[in-house]
């Protein structure tokens, strides 16, 4: 078997997808590929979809008024973009969210900056209550495309232990 797809038949393979709890090993750090570049159109429809109406996401006069000079990315679209790249790699098999802490915004964004992002495995237990799942927790830090550090949150989930998930097999 290769890593992302298991083998069904004779030289047939099903595309697999993210990770049981088993495989997570604390220290492990995951770089979630592609990149991904922010359009001015992205940010514009996520501040509106959220109503989000503070016009410095989107008002170019009123940005151009303060020490940015132009519009910033809204920071809930930068943190749902950095989850999102990380989705395949460490949520893809979760049963639930259960919870975000210490987001902090560290840098601003602007459109047409691309995000990078990596998540390192900071914790992992086995489920108290529920035999047949555990409790992750990743650290995972948001990169533009100088490196710079522009987001970083850790994220807690509870995830699938392997042939016990709804994709199971």
């Amino acid at each position: 078997m290769r890593r992302g797809a298991i083998e069904v038949g004779p030289q047939r393979y099903r595309e697999s997808y993210g990770r049981a709890f088993e495989e997570f090993v604390v220290g492990d750090v995951y770089e979630h590929r592609p990149g991904r570049t922010i359009s001015e159109a992205d940010n514009v429809w996520f501040t509106l979809l959220t109503m989000n109406t503070h016009p410095l996401h989107f008002d170019h006069v009123y940005a151009a008024k303060t020490e940015f000079k132009r519009p910033l990315v809204n920071s809930a679209l930068t943190v749902a973009i950095l989850v999102g790249m990380s989705v395949s790699d460490v949520s893809q098999k979760a049963v639930a969210n259960l919870g975000w802490k210490d987001i902090r915004m560290t840098a601003p964004v602007f459109a047409g900056d691309t995000l990078y992002a990596e998540s390192e495995v900071v914790e992992k237990r086995a489920s108290k209550s529920r035999p047949e799942q555990g409790v992750v927790t990743i650290s995972t830090t948001g990169r533009n495309q100088h490196g710079v550090v522009v987001c970083d949150f850790l994220r807690t989930m509870l995830i699938w232990k392997q042939g016990f998930g709804p994709g199971d097999e």
